[in-house]
C-alpha cells in the first residue's frame, strides 16, 4: 500500500492515508515523500466529498470508521488489486502465483525485463535492487507484471487477490496449504488455484512446475484454448560454494542458490521467452540478479570466524524446509542455526503446527520465536511452548517469546563456520537487526 501511495504521489496526485501502525521502512519513505499521516489511527473527519477515490487495504476492517464515512458519502472505493486491474485492463497482463517462490520469480522477470527495450508496469511483494518501489504504474507501458497473492482482497471482498487480474500469461510455482484461517481445508485452498487458472484470458498461457502433484492434476483439466507449459529445475552445478547454471555447454554464475531458486529461474525464463526476450539476454541478466529483499538475503558476513547471517521470508512449512535445505546444500559442513518466527495466522494456529514436523531437520540448532503481541493483534488463542513442542516434534528445539532473549541466545550460540538463518514474514517484534550484527564477534 505505501509503495502504491509513493508511486501515485510522484505522478502528481494528492495522496493522504491512515493506518493504526506504520513500521520501517514504510515510515521513513512516507515521511520523506511528505505523505506520512500526522497521527496513527482512523479519523472519519479526514473523509470528504473532495476525495476522488479511496483505496482500501486488507488491514482495514469492515467496521473501519473511515470506510463507513466513505460509503456514507458515496465516494468510489477500490481494493488494492481492483485498482491495479483497473489500471492494467487494457494491457497485456502476466500474473505469477503459487504458495512459494512467486516473489522471487516476479523479481527475476522484472530484473530481466529491465535489461531489454520492453516497457512495463509492475507490482511485486518485496523490494528489489535497482527498483525504487514495489509498484510502478504508467500510461505508456503495454505490459504489466503482477505478483499474484492468493490471500483475500479486502474487508469487503473475500476473493483471493489473484482472481482479479485475468492474466494472459499465468504461472503457478507450486501449491502447499497456507492461510488456513481463510481456507479451512487443503481442498478449498487448491480450489482457489483452479479458479485462478480459469481466469486466464482466451488463448492464454499457463506455466507450471512439473513436479507438483496438485499442479499436474490442475493442468490435466485446462481449457482447450490455454497453452500448457511445464517446467523443471534449471540444470546447474555447485563448485566451491558457487552455483552455476548450465545451458548448451555454457556455464553462468548466479548469486542465488537452492533447488527452489533453480525452479524459480526456470519458471521466470519460460515467462521471459513468451514475452520475446532472447535467451542470451536472459542468461546475461540473470548473472546480476541478487535476489529480492529477505529472500535468502545475505545480511551479514564475518570472514574472520566464517559467520554469515541470512534473512528469508519463509513461514509456511514447505518454505521453511526448502530454505533450510538450500542453505545446507551450499554450506554442507557449516554449523547451521535456523530460527523461525511464527507470525502468520496459519503459523500461530495450534491446529496448523503439526504441518511443521520434519521441516527443520536439516539444521544443527532449530529455534522457534513467537510474540504474544502478534497473537493479540490477530485475536488468536494464546499459544504455549508446549503447543509448539508438540506441533513441531523437533529434537533440541529452542523456543523464545522475547526478542531480546532470542538474540542474546543467538549471540552466545555462534561457533566458527556458522550460518544463522532468520526466517520470518514479520520483523521479530521490530528488533534492530542492524545494531545486533554490529556487535557480533
Amino acid at each position: 500500500m505505501h509503495n502504491l501511495a509513493l508511486d501515485l504521489a510522484q505522478k502528481g496526485h494528492k495522496i493522504t492515508g491512515s493506518d493504526d501502525e506504520i513500521f520501517e521502512p514504510s515510515y521513513s519513505r512516507l515521511k520523506t515523500a511528505g505523505i506520512l499521516p500526522e497521527k496513527f489511527g482512523w479519523f472519519p473527519e479526514k473523509i470528504s466529498s473532495q476525495i476522488d477515490a479511496v483505496i482500501v487495504g486488507m488491514h482495514a476492517r469492515p467496521d473501519n470508521p473511515e470506510l463507513i464515512k466513505v460509503k456514507e458519502l458515496g465516494i468510489p472505493f477500490y481494493s488494492y488489486p481492483d485498482f491495479l486491474y483497473l489500471h492494467a485492463k487494457n494491457k497485456k497482463r502476466v500474473v505469477i502465483g503459487g504458495s512459494h517462490g512467486k516473489t522471487t520469480i516476479t523479481s527475476i522477470v522484472l530484473h530481466i525485463l529491465k535489461h531489454t527495450s520492453i516497457n512495463f508496469d509492475y507490482m511485486v511483494g518485496a523490494q528489489i535492487k535497482g527498483f525504487d518501489r514495489m509498484v510502478k504504474l504508467s500510461n505508456e507501458a503495454e505490459l504489466m507484471v503482477f505478483e499474484g497473492d492468493e490471500y483475500l482482497t479486502a474487508p469487503f471482498d473475500p476473493r483471493p487477490k489473484f482472481h482479479i487480474y485475468k492474466p494472459h500469461i499465468a504461472l503457478v510455482s507450486g501449491i502447499a496449504w497456507d492461510h488456513m484461517n481463510v481456507f479451512k481445508t487443503f481442498e478449498n485452498y487448491i480450489h482457489q488455484f483452479r479458479i485462478f487458472i480459469n481466469t486466464i484470458e482466451p488463448n492464454g498461457t499457463f506455466i507450471w512446475y512439473k513436479n507438483d502433484i496438485e499442479l499436474r492434476q490442475l493442468a490435466s483439466t485446462l481449457r482447450t484454448d490455454i497453452l500448457s507449459v511445464a517446467y523443471e529445475e534449471h540444470p546447474s552445478i555447485i563448485e566451491n560454494g558457487q552455483t552455476w547454471l548450465i545451458h548448451q555447454d555454457n556455464r553462468y554464475p548466479i548469486n542465488i542458490f537452492g533447488k527452489h531458486n533453480l525452479q524459480n529461474i526456470m519458471g521466470s525464463k519460460e515467462i521471459c521467452m513468451k514475452l520475446g526476450v532472447e535467451e542470451n539476454i536472459f542468461y546475461s541478466a540473470i548473472q546480476t540478479f541478487e535476489g529480492a529483499n529477505k529472500r535468502l538475503q545475505k545480511f551479514y558476513e564475518n570472514s574472520d570466524i566464517n559467520l554469515t547471517v541470512y534473512l528469508d521470508f519463509a513461514h509456511a512449512p514447505s518454505k521453511v524446509k526448502a530454505t533450510i535445505e538450500a542453505v545446507r546444500t551450499l554450506y554442507p559442513h557449516c554449523y547451521l542455526i535456523a530460527c523461525l518466527e511464527l507470525h502468520t495466522y496459519s503459523s500461530l494456529s495450534k491446529e496448523f503446527l503439526p504441518l511443521y514436523v520434519n521441516s527443520m531437520d536439516n539444521c544443527n540448532l532449530p529455534i522457534v520465536y513467537f510474540n504474544t503481541h502478534a497473537l493479540e493483534l490477530k485475536k488468536l488463542p494464546m499459544l504455549t511452548e508446549q503447543d509448539i513442542i508438540e506441533g513441531f516434534k523437533q529434537p533440541h528445539l529452542k523456543i523464545f517469546s522475547q526478542s531480546r532473549q532470542l538474540f542474546n541466545f543467538l549471540t552466545t550460540s555462534i561457533k566458527k563456520n556458522c550460518i544463522i538463518l532468520l526466517m520470518s514474514s514479520g520483523n521479530f517484534d521490530n528488533y534492530n537487526l542492524s545494531e545486533w550484527v554490529k556487535n557480533l564477534k
